[in-house]
């Protein structure tokens, strides 16, 4: 899935802690995530193993994402829901935490969720689109094959319980044209 990115942003350490540029707007288009953010989002989840996903905005309000954990350890995830995309259906996930500062670019057409590692874990974000309820949508955690690493029974909101299966499910998405 070559529209996912893994950014780990360079980060000055010294005796007193570290410092890093989270984001760039010039840097990140060299990189080729040439988009406006319109919204930053930050999420607390206070139990280990806390699911949050697979969620989206449909068109018109589809919004692509650039996250990062602040606090804590989360294992996040990306599944292509383009419908005609020869990587339809597949998924990626990476760690992202509060010391390694790797970021994931999340495009329009994905479906994105986490699931927190550690205690009170702080997920920051930046969105392409406006928060827009009309145009959310959600695939089931468990239905894509995706290998979480959980310990327990997820922690889900009754929303994400109940959303649909991916075999079940008709994307708003079209690769090529509205993704």
């Amino acid at each position: 899935m070559k529209t996912l990115r893994l950014i780990t942003p360079p980060r000055f350490r010294d005796h007193r802690g570290f410092f890093g540029e989270t984001y760039s707007r010039r840097r990140y288009a060299d990189m080729g995530i040439d988009v406006e953010f319109v919204q930053d989002n930050h999420s607390l989840s206070h139990a280990v193993g806390t699911l949050r996903g697979l969620h989206f905005q449909a068109p018109s309000a589809a919004q692509g994402k650039l996250v990062r954990c602040g606090r804590g350890a989360i294992f996040d995830v990306a599944v292509d829901i383009r419908r005609g995309s020869p990587t339809y259906g597949k998924w990626e996930g990476y760690e992202l935490t509060a010391e390694n500062g790797h970021q994931l670019y999340v495009p329009v057409g994905f479906a994105h969720g986490f699931v927190t590692l550690e205690p009170n874990s702080e997920i920051v974000y930046k969105c392409t689109e406006y928060y827009a309820p009309e145009t959310e949508g959600a695939v089931r955690w468990d239905s894509c094959g995706i290998d979480w690493p959980l310990s327990v029974d997820p922690i889900l909101s009754d929303k994400d319980a109940i959303a649909p299966a991916l075999a079940d499910f008709v994307s708003p998405f079209i690769y090529g044209e509205n993704s």
